[in-house]
This record gives structure tokens, sequence and C-alpha cells, in this order.
């Protein structure tokens, strides 16, 4: 009966711009799909275990798709290429559209101080955004309205530019509009603090060295934060936003409890709850995860090396440094894996020497969840961070290493592991833990200067501190010595493949694959794995510091390549 009927009637139920942003609930509404886009994969998510392999603390095995990464063999159509810029300029896109609709609504608000806090917390994440694209395909396109027809069509800005234009800009005015703290029930929200923290990396990363100091110190001074007792606190649901949190995308099992994490999961890429993404990435294959990211034989070793501080009672009698336990898993670990003893079910083979443990649900689940759902909030900026920033900051700004090492020496004292100052005290200068001492049968003992704390500070400390957490291959990138690391580690490992019968398990029962005890300190059984071979052979600064622009993006934008 309506053949040929020319139908036009509106839909009252829509929801439309002129029938949305009529509310201060509305604008709160719109940005918590702002912060909401810190969830995507590629941000916080499952999607990091490509970009953890890339580097010197992780490896994986030939049969995950995650390999290309660690072979450095990605390309314009990888996985992560392609969604991670996708998922940051959906965040981009949804800041966009706060900021431009609030100075032409602000009669909503009964409160002024309201709109700008929304602006403001808008205006970091915009800047947050656009610094992740701008470091991790080496510029962006710089987005700060919600285009209209051709005006989607935009060149590609440098670093520079981008950091000029957009980030340096938008968090200056967050940090002059956010408050300190928010009220508990507001957990979560942008503070000072983390737009303080972030324009200092902002600087750090552009080599402002006195600017970044300056603003780490406000961090640092405000004593707003402190490091959390334990480094477990950092990656547990039992502690999150700890004294140590300045920046972390929130998970939780609390909503719609029971449901499978593909339903509740607000990620509209990729189905399947986040937090439990990167929990199976991590987790031991054994006990209901994958094992796809594993620690290399250079971080495991620099964990043994870790040596622990007989007189520091936050070691309550374990062998190794509380930041091992918390960080990966050796077969001769402290406590419990999952609730078992350590080796009480099959693993500790093939060459896997260690597992990662941030961000799994060892510490207080039988196995990781099989029905999606953890509940491990992601840290992107703490405390210990921004004592290792401001420690380099100084280093560069003044060779100033005697006050790099004050707080270097705090991020050791809370893991439990003798400071660089009592090494110097008490042998006149430190190990150069970077070098293996299986390899090399000794680690040199080296004077303090700017230059050697500052090789300690890039080699040893912040992988330590903070692997696993997104920010390896970003730095030694900034550092211009990701080939060079890839070529030293490559060396040892060629040492150790060479040398197989030396280091590998005694077998006790040749019929039974890794039933052999392993020869310290790694205890390395059946082969060699080998995590450096084609990322040396492959790496080209010009090519992999940076991930290529989506070849999508290329093809619909015809001004990226102006």
């Amino acid at each position: 009966m309506l053949s040929g009927c020319d139908l036009d009637v509106e839909n009252s139920n829509a929801v439309t711009e002129e029938t949305f942003w009529r509310t201060s609930s509305d604008f709160n509404a719109a940005l918590n799909t702002v912060y909401g886009a810190l969830q995507f994969q590629g941000v916080s998510g499952s999607g990091l275990a490509f970009e953890m392999l890339l580097g010197d603390e992780a490896g994986t095995e030939d049969f995950y798709r995650q390999i290309e990464f660690a072979t450095l063999s990605f390309g314009d159509a990888s996985e992560q290429v392609v969604d991670k810029w996708n998922q940051l300029y959906i965040g981009i896109f949804r800041a966009n559209q706060v900021l431009e609709q609030l100075p032409i609504n602000m009669d909503v608000f009964d409160d002024p101080e309201e709109a700008v806090a929304i602006e403001a917390q808008a205006r970091f994440l915009r800047a947050f955004y656009h610094f992740q694209v701008a470091h991790t395909y080496g510029g962006a396109v710089i987005r700060t309205i919600v285009p209209v027809g051709d005006e989607i069509n935009a060149p590609l800005s440098s670093i520079e530019e981008v950091t000029n234009q957009v980030i340096i800009p938008d968090l200056i005015f967050a940090k002059e509009n956010l408050p300190e703290t928010w009220p508990s029930a507001e957990l979560g929200r942008i503070t000072w603090g983390a737009a303080t923290a972030l324009l200092g990396k902002t600087y750090l990363y552009s080599e402002q060295w006195e600017q970044a100091a300056n603003e780490f110190r406000e961090v640092i001074d405000s004593n707003l934060y402190s490091l959390a007792p334990n480094n477990l606190d950092n990656f547990s649901h039992l502690t999150e936003f700890n004294t140590e949190s300045i920046l972390e995308t929130p998970y939780s099992t609390e909503f719609n409890p029971g449901a499978n994490g593909n339903i509740v999961d607000n990620n509209t890429f990729e189905t399947g709850a986040e937090a439990s993404g990167i929990a199976r990435s991590m987790g031991q294959l054994q006990f209901g995860a994958f094992n796809v990211v594993l620690p290399t034989y250079y971080l495991h070793e620099l964990f043994v090396r870790d040596e622990i501080d007989p007189n520091n009672p936050i070691n309550d009698g374990n062998t190794q440094s509380k930041r091992m336990g918390a960080s990966i898993v050796p077969v001769n670990g402290d406590g419990l894996y999952y609730g078992l003893p350590i080796n009480d079910r099959p693993g500790w083979v093939f060459g896997q020497s260690s597992y990662t443990k941030k961000y799994s649900n060892w510490y207080h689940l039988e196995n990781e969840d099989g029905n999606d759902r953890s509940e491990i909030n992601f840290r992107h900026i703490r405390l210990a961070d921004v004592y290792l920033m401001y420690a380099e900051a100084v280093l560069e700004a003044s060779n100033d290493f005697d006050m790099a090492i004050e707080f270097i020496d705090r991020v050791r004292r809370r893991a439990g592991v003798i400071t660089l100052s009592q090494y110097i005290t008490d042998n006149g200068g430190f190990p150069q833990f970077h070098i293996s001492e299986e390899v090399n049968g000794a680690q040199p003992f080296v004077a303090p200067s700017a230059e050697t704390v500052m090789t300690h500070l890039r080699r040893v400390e912040r992988p330590l501190e903070l692997c696993f957490e997104g920010h390896r291959w970003k730095d030694l990138v900034r550092w211009g010595i990701a080939g060079d690391v890839l070529n030293e580690l490559l060396q040892d490992e060629t040492w150790r493949i060479q040398n197989q019968t030396g280091i590998l398990d005694v077998i006790v029962d040749p019929n039974v694959p890794g039933s052999g005890a392993g020869v310290a300190p790694l205890f390395i059984r059946e082969k060699v794995r080998p995590d450096f071979g084609q990322a040396s052979q492959n790496y080209n600064s010009a090519i992999h510091d940076y991930f290529p622009i989506p070849a999508l993006e290329l093809q619909t934008n015809d001004q990226i390549g102006n």
C-alpha cells in the first residue's frame, strides 16, 4: 500500500545535535565517551601486547600473530597499526565534539566552573590522544575541530608541530583548570597531577630538559603522590587509584556481574573485555592464558642481578626483589603463582625461562577468567615513572648525577634492592647491570658520572621498573639507541645458541621434555629462544622507529602525503 509514497517522518526518539547538548548531564555523558576511548584495545588493552614485543623486554613464539612486531616485519595493514590509529582518532573526535559544543551552549550550566572543568578534561584527553598518535606514528593529522566535508582531508604534521599546536596548549589549559583531587565517587577523572606529569613528559620528549624537570618537580613537591608500599600495588585490582597512581584506565567486573565480557565491553572495534584481553596475553598457558608476551633473557637476567638488600625490611624473607615478584615469574621464583607452587603445572620449557605477571590475575585467581572479565586497571602514568623521568631531565639539563641517583634510589629502595648509593659507598661505583654476566663472565663496576648514571637509567632502571607498561620502544627510539640495543642483544643471543650445551638443562629423563632442572641463573630448558635475530637484521630507523600511516588513511585522505 505504501509503494511509491514519499514518507519524510522525523523520528522523535532519535538523538541529534538539536535534541542533545541541552543539559550539563548531556555534556558529562559526552565527556564519558571521551574517557571511554581509553579502554580501546590499542590504547589500554590487548593491542598493547603487539607493541610490548618491540625492543629488548619481551619476545614471543613464532606461531602467534604478534610475531610480526617482534621481528619488525609489520606493515601499514597490520592489526595494531590500523586499530590504534582509528581508536585514537575516535577519542580525538569525541573530545572535539564536546569542545565545539561548550562555547555555544554555556547557558545550560548553572555553574560556569563545571563547564571549565569539562573543557579541561576534554582538552587533556585530546592532548593525550594526539601525543599517542604523534609518538607512535612519527607525526599526526591535527584534529581540533569536528571535520565537515572536505575538512576530513588534512596533511600529516610533524611531532614538533603537533606538540606546539595542540598538546602543550591543551595541557597548559588542563593544568590551570583541573583540581588536584576529585571526590571519591569521581575517581579516575583527570587531575592537575596528570596534566602536569604529561606536560613534563611532552617537554622531555621534545628535549626541553629544564621545562620537563620543572613540571616533574611540581608533581613531586606537591606531596599529592607517594610510592605505593609494594610494586604489586600498581598491577592489582585491590589497590587501584592508589597513592602512586597519576593516570589510569579503569576496568570493573561489578557492572553486570556474571555477564560475559563480550557483552559488557564498550569497545566497538573488538569484542571481548580489554582488561581480560591483556591479562590473557600476559598470563601463562596452563592457567587459561596464552603467554604471548614472554620476558626476554635480557630482562630476566636484569631481575636476577637486581640483588635484594638484606637490611631492607620490605623483602620479608624473599630471595628475589619485590619488583621481580610483581613483574615476572621464573621457575625459581618466590611465593605462589595462581595459588600453586611455581612449576606445579607444566611450563618453563622450550626456552621460556620466565613468564609475565603484570596485568595478569596470578595473585588472586586460580586461572584467568573464562568469562572474559578482568578488573585490573591499566596505569599510564605513575609516580615511579615521574621519578625516573625527572632523573633523566636533570641529567640532561645540568649533569647533576647526584640528584638523579637520589630519585633512582627512591625507586630501588621500594623494590627492596641495593641502592646505587650503597654500591658507591661500598665499592666506589656500581655494576653495569645491562652487561650480561652469564655471557661475559662479569659485570664491571663504573664510577658515578652523568654518562654512567644515564646508561643505568636507560638500560637498567626503566626496563626493570616499567617493563610491559607501554613505554619501552618509545624510550629506545627517542634516545636513538634502538638499533644498538638490538645488535648488542643479538650478540648475547648468538653466544647462548653457540653454548647451548653449557647453559641448557641436564636431562633427567630423555623421554620427558623439560625434565631437567636447568642451569643457573636463567634455568633455560630445551632450547634458546631467538628473540633478536630477525629484529636486529630487519631494523631500519626510517621504517621501524614509528608505525607506518595505515593504508586506508593514505587512500582516503588525499592530503596526508603533502
